[in-house]
């Protein structure tokens, strides 16, 4: 039984923002540290992996999508996953990073003081990509948790880059957002599972050195746009939710009037 796990989600290679959140008091003391994905496709992927790989057994990965698709790339089994920065990041890793990669483990399931068996994957317990929002509907909830033995009453999740918890037919749902390119609002988010509670926890840091030390060692042509966009925060979380919310399978709205 763990006693404590600080979650991290979607770094997306921007070591600032992940030396932050390693910084903090209640992520030094946490037992385990989990990453629920999308840990490398981003501006600095490989001082991202050094960094997590250095903290050895206590880190728990779960693979990401993004992670999946750096494989993919770099090892000639697709040429385009829609993300622009992704090919360049998947040229930048070792053989020894894509084998860790390709071996992460999908979803992840161990006991929580206090929570019980926990379930932490990228995006649903059954698949790395699918959608899943603050908002969805409970049939959309019954869906992707089907396959969910009915003890575990917790999943972690990531994905959508918005923290948010929520009940789905009794389940505790956690979304801990964005540690790298976060939607809504400036930061780092990570979310702290511990006594039995879940935290939902933010950590400020100086978003413009930030972006000019970025800037300054990844050597990805459009690095200051990507920076600019993803570390301020310029998608809203409305922004966000308009673009993925149809995503989830729900109906489509009225038409216009």
């Amino acid at each position: 039984m763990v006693a404590s796990v600080a979650v991290l989600s979607d770094i997306h290679g921007v070591l600032p923002a992940l030396d932050a959140v390693l910084a903090e008091p209640a992520v030094r003391d946490a037992e385990r540290i989990v990453l629920t994905g999308d840990i490398a496709a981003g501006p600095q992927p490989v001082p991202v992996l050094s960094r997590l790989l250095g903290l050895g057994d206590r880190v728990t990965w779960v693979r990401g999508n993004a992670d999946r698709e750096l494989v993919e790339l770099a090892r000639g089994q697709t040429d385009d996953v829609g993300d622009p920065i992704a090919p360049w990041a998947a040229r930048q890793l070792s053989a020894d990073h894509l084998d860790w990669l390709a071996r992460l483990p999908y979803p992840v399931t161990f006991p929580v003081d206090g929570f019980g068996e926990v379930v932490f994957c990228h995006a649903t317990p059954r698949d790395d990509e699918e959608v899943v929002v603050v908002d969805s509907r409970l049939e959309r909830w019954t869906e992707v948790l089907a396959g969910l033995p009915g003890e575990v009453m917790t999943v972690v999740c990531g994905h959508t880059h918005m923290p948010f918890t929520r009940l789905a037919n009794r389940r505790q749902i956690i979304n801990p957002g964005s540690v790298g390119m976060p939607y809504g609002r400036e930061g780092a988010h990570w979310a702290l599972l511990a006594d039995g509670a879940v935290t939902m926890r933010r950590t400020r840091y100086d978003v413009a050195a930030a972006c000019a030390s970025v800037q300054a060692q990844s050597s990805y042509p459009d690095v200051a746009e990507w920076v600019d966009y993803f570390l301020h925060s310029r998608a809203s979380d409305a922004d966000a939710l308009a673009a993925m919310a149809p995503r989830d399978g729900r109906p489509p709205g009225p038409p216009p009037a």
